[in-house]
């Protein structure tokens, strides 16, 4: 009796010539979790998972300092409230990991564009926090910049690849006109922090995309040169800049949560016993890492920190037989904006670099930033799904070619 082999789609073949397999709901699901990424999954699960205990332990300072004669928002306020955001954002997830890498990328780059077209509205009717102009309210409030992220990368993927076409194609530029617009446009909310993430993931793309070492060096130079400018004219980052090197209620405050982060010790003061995050501002999102460190102590810290590690390194492994240029791009850059943001919030707590008013990806509240992060994700698992039959068929072709006797 024999046994019926797993279809293997050859090189070159048109879609029109595969046999059609009945797409039903269980059959979509059954090829999505053999193809998908599952120590991504988990380990993304698990970061979550952690965010949810930190959110538990943030959320009594938080609530208190907000809180006012007459409205009590309770200890455990934004703990059930980030339950409630994370529940729809793992759907979310899921939701988008399922999608086809050709509909990922469609969808990503009609996002882009409704969401530069967002930005351009932000300094009109945009809603004020704090001081910046950064969100839109629809009946719902969100942060357009937390989405475009994972949709400029997608979309400058999609527009570096051209150049498998046509080489001639000025790639490079085109992508980095996208970017300028995209900049200027954050620089009037103003938005600094975010702003430098998505030229450093523009720049890890052009370098994947074959930019010539001469190119890089002109980019790092230019990169400096306005760094210097915006320090000279850009109030917003001066006074950044300024609070860093010591001074100013901004660097009281990334002080104060260097002090929070180191009062735990190596193994914390326990959940719900830290004193020090009490007077700790924002201490459910920008500086909930320093809270960690405080309940839970920095052994547990070191531990986020080698989730994050092993998310951007589980990405990097799974790309290593890639040979589609236009995956590898965007999945490099979806990981650069994911990491990016937790090493920069990070250091920020550790005061090690001035405060950006980043969120820590997964751990932090949020309602817009959580759904974001977790449609970031969803595209990663989606541009990296893998047929396993089809890659150990790879696999076994370049063993046979590698023992292959010399002529």
């Amino acid at each position: 009796m024999t046994t019926a082999r797993p279809y293997i789609p050859r090189a070159g073949e048109p879609s029109s010539a595969r046999p059609k397999f009945p797409q039903n709901r269980k059959t979509m699901l059954k090829i999505w979790w053999r193809e998908v990424d599952r120590v991504l999954l988990g380990l993304v699960l698990a970061l979550m998972l952690i965010g949810s205990v930190a959110v538990a332990a943030a959320s009594p300072a938080s609530a208190r300092r907000l809180s006012t004669s007459h409205t009590d928002l309770g200890d455990l306020y934004f703990f059930w409230y980030h339950l409630r955001w994370q529940f729809l954002a793992i759907l979310v997830m899921l939701g988008v990991s399922m999608f086809p890498r050709e509909w990922a990328r469609r969808m990503s780059i009609l996002l882009c564009a409704a969401m530069v077209l967002a930005l351009f509205l932000v300094p009109f009717i945009g809603v004020e926090v704090n001081g910046a102009k950064r969100w839109l309210n629809f009946g719902i409030r969100f942060q357009p910049s937390e989405f475009l992220k994972p949709a400029f990368a997608i979309a400058t993927a999609w527009i570096l690849s051209w150049r498998m076409r046509d080489p001639n194609l000025p790639v490079i530029m085109i992508s980095g006109a996208l970017l300028t617009v995209v900049c200027a446009f954050m620089m009037m909310q103003p938005n600094l922090g975010d702003t430098i993430l998505f030229v450093g993931c523009w720049l890890v793309m052009v370098m994947l995309a074959g930019l010539p070492m001469q190119g890089i060096v002109w980019l790092g130079g230019g990169g400096v040169a306005l760094l210097a400018t915006a320090y000279m004219f850009y109030d917003n980052a001066r006074h950044r800049i300024d609070a860093f090197l010591g001074g100013g209620t901004a660097y009281d405050q990334v002080d104060l949560a260097r002090r929070t982060l180191m009062a735990g010790g190596w193994t914390g003061s326990g959940l719900w016993l830290g004193i020090r995050k009490m007077s700790l501002p924002e201490a459910h999102t920008d500086y909930i890492f320093s809270v960690i460190g405080e309940e839970f102590g920095l052994l547990i810290c070191g531990l986020v920190v080698l989730v994050y590690l092993a998310i951007v390194l589980r990405v990097l492994m799974r790309l290593f037989d890639e040979d589609d240029l236009f995956t590898i791009l965007a999945a490099s850059g979806l990981i650069t904006l994911f990491g990016g943001q937790a090493f920069i919030n990070i250091l920020v707590n550790l005061q090690l670099f001035p405060s950006k008013g980043m969120t820590l990806p997964l751990v932090s509240y949020g309602g817009s930033s959580t759904i974001a992060q977790c449609f970031t994700i969803g595209l990663l698992l989606a541009v990296t799904r893998r047929n396993p039959f089809l890659s150990r068929a790879k696999f076994s072709l370049r063993g046979a070619l590698e023992k292959r006797p010399a002529a």
